[in-house]
């Protein structure tokens, strides 16, 4: 005998349809392009050669092609060798790291001849709020970052210090990479310095970098553990990579949202070698994520 169809008004629901797979995000754009409506109210500052060729730059920021971006770099230093932008992006397009440390180091030299010297006695300490600095300022941070990957690293703790220096309020994020680099010199005193600048600061980056030093200097000291339950809660995300359970993809996020694992992969990028490289630390913090993680079971326990 056939096996009667349920009734769809009395018998099983229908399943639910299936989800569909999030449709692919379009590209962000890239947000040096967005400077360009700004220069066109603040004008060419006295250089149009100078103006000339950035506005070639914000073409090619603008461009998805990478060839047509390299071609416009290119474009934009025909019409002035002081486009510190221009070498900025050929550093960024070339895969050669030599190449792109010398790019970045002419885009730094290339930023000091078009800015001048009295830009940078009038001027320091508010260098991101003068859009024509920015093109230097992107030059040294590449700088800074080539010359750490290249092992120069007294010389990249120099510059990133100096553009904190020229703009205090680090628009582009300079001083969390600076505490991973003080962690992995043992600059202990150097990294309390940088966070007491900061002291307000409330990423997740801040909050375990307070904990680890506090470890360092001192142990396993209350104040230390209550500096690192402060840190789990500020990201749950972190302590899966400083512990190996999870692995940072090849590319960090071009942005990251406070408490996601977007910021735990910003962190890990720079934290990770001081972390592995403070006895007892990566143990320490596993004591803490096991701890927490047992709470709840304690506590029902005790309430039975």
């Amino acid at each position: 005998m056939a096996r009667k169809k349920p009734s769809r008004r009395g018998g099983h629901p229908r399943r639910p349809p299936r989800p569909r797979p999030p449709a692919e995000l379009p590209p962000l754009p890239d947000p040096r392009a967005l400077e360009r409506s700004l220069q066109e109210l603040v004008g060419d500052g006295g250089n149009p050669a100078l103006a000339r060729a950035q506005e070639c730059m914000y073409r090619a920021f603008a461009e998805a092609d990478p060839r047509r971006r390299e071609g416009l770099a290119r474009e934009a230093l025909a019409l002035c060798a002081d486009c510190a932008d221009a070498y900025v992006l050929l550093a960024e397009q070339t895969p050669r790291r030599k190449e792109a440390l010398a790019l970045y180091e002419q885009g730094v030299a290339a930023g000091e001849r078009a800015l001048g010297e009295q830009t940078f006695r009038d001027e320091a300490g508010r260098f991101w709020g003068l859009l024509h600095t920015r093109p230097y300022m992107r030059a040294r941070l590449g700088l800074a970052h080539s010359l750490w990957t290249a092992g120069r690293r007294e010389e990249a703790v120099g510059h990133a210090r100096e553009l904190l220096r020229l703009n205090p309020g680090d628009n582009q994020g300079i001083r969390y990479t600076l505490a991973g680099w003080l962690l992995a010199l043992d600059r202990d005193d150097e990294l309390a310095g940088l966070l007491e600048q900061y002291p307000d600061e409330a990423t997740a980056a801040w909050a375990y970098d307070r904990a680890l030093l506090a470890f360092r200097r001192h142990g396993d000291t209350p104040e230390a553990r209550r500096l690192l339950q402060e840190a789990l809660q500020s990201n749950q995300h972190v302590p899966a990579y400083l512990l190996g359970q999870k692995f940072p993809p090849a590319e960090h996020p071009p942005f990251y949202t406070r408490g996601d694992d977007s910021e735990a992969l910003v962190y890990v990028g720079t934290a990770l070698p001081g972390w592995r490289a403070t006895p007892g630390a990566v143990a320490w913090l596993r004591q803490a994520v096991t701890r927490k993680k047992d709470a709840p079971r304690r506590a029902g326990r005790s309430a039975s």
